[in-house]
C-alpha cells in the first residue's frame, strides 16, 4: 500500500470515526481481560481437566474461550482495516492511550499529525523520530502547509516506520 499525506482537514474529518473506533477497541479489550480472568481462575480450580467437556465448570471455560477468541479478531479487524488499512498508525503505546498518528509532509519531509483520543480535532505534530513527548502545537501556518504541495515519497519514503 503506498503511503498517504493527509491535510489537517482529511485528518479531522476522521476523527469521530477513530473516536468510535477506540471505543469499541477499548470494549473488546475489556471482555478480553474479563475472558482472561475467567480462564484463569478455571484453570487454577481445574488444570487441565477443566478443557474435559465432562467438567462441570467446561461450559464457563468454553464461553470465556470463545468470547476471548471473538474479541482478539474484533480487535485485530478494527486495528487493520480502520487503522493501518487507512493508512493510520499506533505509536508507542497508542493503542493503550488512544493515540493515532497521521502521516503528512511538511516542507519536504515526512512528519506526523497528532491525535489522541478526547481531542476535539488535530492539535499536534511531531517529527517522525520525536514521538508523544514530542508533540508540536499545530498553527494556521503549519496546518496550510502540511500534505498539500510537497510529495517526499518522490524522493524517499524510507523514513515512514508502518
Amino acid at each position: 500500500m503506498p503511503h498517504r499525506s493527509f491535510t489537517v482537514e482529511e485528518a479531522n474529518a476522521l476523527i469521530p470515526r477513530l473516536d468510535g473506533v477506540l471505543e469499541e477497541i477499548a470494549d473488546a479489550r475489556t471482555v478480553v481481560e474479563r475472558c482472561q480472568a475467567g480462564i484463569r481462575l478455571l484453570k487454577t480450580l481445574w488444570g487441565k481437566d477443566v478443557e474435559d467437556t465432562q467438567n462441570p465448570d467446561f461450559e464457563e471455560y468454553d464461553t470465556h474461550c470463545r468470547a476471548l477468541e471473538e474479541s482478539a479478531q474484533l480487535i485485530e479487524r478494527l486495528i487493520n482495516e480502520e487503522i493501518q488499512d487507512r493508512g493510520l498508525r499506533f505509536p508507542q503505546g497508542g493503542l493503550q492511550y488512544g493515540l493515532v498518528d497521521f502521516p503528512t509532509t511538511y516542507h519536504g519531509r515526512w512528519v506526523y499529525l497528532c491525535w489522541r483520543k478526547g481531542e476535539p480535532q488535530i492539535m499536534y505534530w511531531h517529527e517522525i523520530d520525536a514521538g508523544y513527548g514530542g508533540r508540536t502545537p499545530l498553527s494556521p501556518g503549519h496546518a496550510a502547509a502540511m500534505g498539500r504541495h510537497d510529495d517526499p515519497a518522490l524522493e524517499d519514503d524510507s523514513m515512514l516506520d508502518f
